[in-house]
């Protein structure tokens, strides 16, 4: 058994590794490498604003095609790049522009991972018959007694676990994630050691699709018309205000409701499409404790129970996991209660199940609201 998991001599052993440019992805590919597997490199070509957008760190832009070509020409592996471009705008980006018209809050990191990585660049490495695909993610696949399991990153603050939890069983059979458990320094390091050409490179920041931040400006290009005028209101329905269109605002917002003169500060506390109304309110106006999800995968070999199962939840991937149970629901959907209202649950968002430092699987947010009890 080598150390991947696997039952062949490293130098049997083909690994297809994700290469996107970065540091992270470029040391995993320089590990495997040096530890005598059979590296070969790929990166999707997704979405290339680099020119546009005048950017060059955005993981997906024509500088970091160059910099993975760079690397894996200097550890000597093959390298190929894929255009994936229709499939990123049809899995990733039309949903981000659909989501943010239902008044949701997408995290199009999350789908990418779900579709264009783990559904369609997984299937190519099958097809070039590779052992595993390996990626730069934080995240660690530990063996359970019933498999492959899916844990947090041993350093908490590079942890990418919640953006993985649509990973299936399947899926995480077949890959690896070297980085899991190093903190970010020492994959610096190492960087630095193997003297790879993107050692100081800075991580990237923002969604590789949209430039300088403005996912508002995507969506307007995306769906003219997307930015369609509407009233602010408050909870009783009393007009406060005008907006320029509710893809500038998500559940949980406070700054730039463009509304002053209120006793105490508001936050959007739902938006309501079909109208084009923002609905505002207190921040105890937002508190919620029952969530329902859609979509759920679950990675435990055991099926989740009638009677619910002990999680801790993240409901946002900066927020800090909290007390809840969840409950199965019917056409693959789920029901979370939470311990403690939580604040700002926004449709779109994912709700992230853990057990310890576990992942147990999630869902992505339809909906929430205050139960009687609360």
């Amino acid at each position: 058994m080598n150390a991947l998991g696997i039952d062949k001599a490293p130098a049997e052993t083909r690994v297809v590794v994700a290469m996107s440019g970065g540091v992270d992805s470029s040391v995993t590919a320089a590990l495997l490498a040096e530890q005598g597997f059979g590296v070969l490199g790929i990166t999707l070509q997704l979405y290339d604003h680099g020119q546009a957008a005048g950017r060059k760190g955005a993981c997906c832009a024509g500088q970091d095609i160059y910099d993975a070509r760079r690397v894996a020409d200097q550890l000597d592996v093959p390298h190929y790049v894929l255009d994936y471009e229709s499939r990123f705008r049809d899995s990733v980006i039309e949903d981000f522009a659909d989501s943010y018209l239902r008044g949701e809050t997408p995290i199009p990191c999350v789908r990418c991972n779900q579709t264009v990585k783990f559904r369609d660049l997984l299937a190519t490495a099958r097809e070039l018959e590779a052992d595993a695909l390996a990626t730069g993610h934080y995240v660690r696949r530990l063996d359970g007694p019933a498999g492959p399991e899916l844990h947090r990153a041993a350093e908490a603050e590079r942890d990418q676990s919640y953006f993985l939890f649509a990973t299936t069983r399947a899926q995480l059979d077949f890959l690896r994630f070297p980085l899991g458990g190093l903190p970010k320094a020492e994959t610096r390091r190492i960087a630095q050691r193997l003297q790879l050409k993107v050692a100081e490179k800075p991580d990237s920041q923002d969604i590789c699709f949209v430039p300088k931040g403005s996912y508002a400006r995507v969506v307007e290009r995306l769906r003219p018309g997307a930015a369609e005028p509407g009233e602010i209101v408050d909870l009783e329905g009393r007009v406060l205000g005008r907006h320029e269109g509710i893809i500038n605002f998500t559940v949980g917002q406070r700054r730039g409701l463009g509304i002053g003169g209120t006793a105490e500060p508001l936050f959007v506390v739902r938006l309501e499409p079909e109208a084009r109304r923002v609905v505002v309110g207190s921040r105890a106006a937002l508190g919620r404790d029952l969530v329902r999800l859609t979509r759920v995968n679950w990675l435990d070999a055991e099926p989740l129970p009638a009677e619910g199962r002990a999680v801790a939840a993240k409901l946002r991937s900066a927020g800090a996991p909290t007390p809840a149970r969840v409950f199965p629901a019917a056409e693959g959907g789920a029901e979370l209660r939470l311990e403690a209202p939580q604040y700002g649950v926004s449709p779109g968002q994912a709700a992230v199940f853990y057990d310890g430092p576990r992942v147990l699987g999630g869902g992505w947010i339809t909906g929430a609201q205050l139960s009687a009890t609360a």
